[in-house]
């Protein structure tokens, strides 16, 4: 059965972000990352759906650009008034594990799912931790968002190759 834990939610939540704005997104590609994070059955993916998911993430991505977990948190709290239902268990007719949905049905349109899930998620996230449970890449050239649910220090970048580039172009510019 699938997993439906709140840091899978939100892990889902970054790869369909940087899938519909910082990739080439069709319905194919964003098909394959619902699957890779486990959604099953007919996933019919229109443009308007295509459309609406890539307003959703554009929402999300301010939560991860947040200077700190005050303005997340003003944020999360923005996308829960305005793209969040109250919170109801489902599992889904016995398909899935019971886990919370916060948008208008079981069969809500898929904008709607991936801003109230993925804002639920974060908020989640935010309360449990009580820091950004992410940002946004301190590479200028990419900008992807990234969780942090480390317990050290803040990560600055998606990567480590994003990590190991500004390095090396540092270390150039200096000498």
């Amino acid at each position: 059965m699938a997993v439906h834990s709140t840091k899978a939610m939100a892990a889902r939540a970054v790869a369909l972000c940087v899938a519909l704005l910082h990739e080439e997104p069709s319905a194919e590609s964003v098909a394959r990352v619902l699957r890779d994070h486990g959604e099953t059955g007919d996933l019919d993916l229109g443009e308007a759906d295509l459309a609406a998911m890539r307003a959703a993430a554009e929402r999300l991505v301010a939560v991860f650009a947040a200077a700190g977990p005050d303005v997340a948190a003003a944020r999360l709290n923005d996308l829960l008034a305005t793209a969040a239902r109250a919170p109801r268990l489902t599992n889904h007719a016995g398909t899935t594990p019971w886990h919370l949905h916060v948008d208008g049905d079981d069969y809500a349109p898929w904008g709607e799912w991936f801003l109230a899930s993925s804002a639920l998620a974060l908020a989640v996230l935010l309360a449990d931790h009580q820091r950004m449970p992410g940002g946004l890449c301190a590479s200028a050239t990419c900008r992807r968002p990234y969780l942090d649910l480390g317990g050290g220090s803040p990560r600055r970048y998606c990567s480590t190759r994003c990590a190991t580039r500004e390095r090396v172009a540092a270390h150039r510019g200096r000498t």
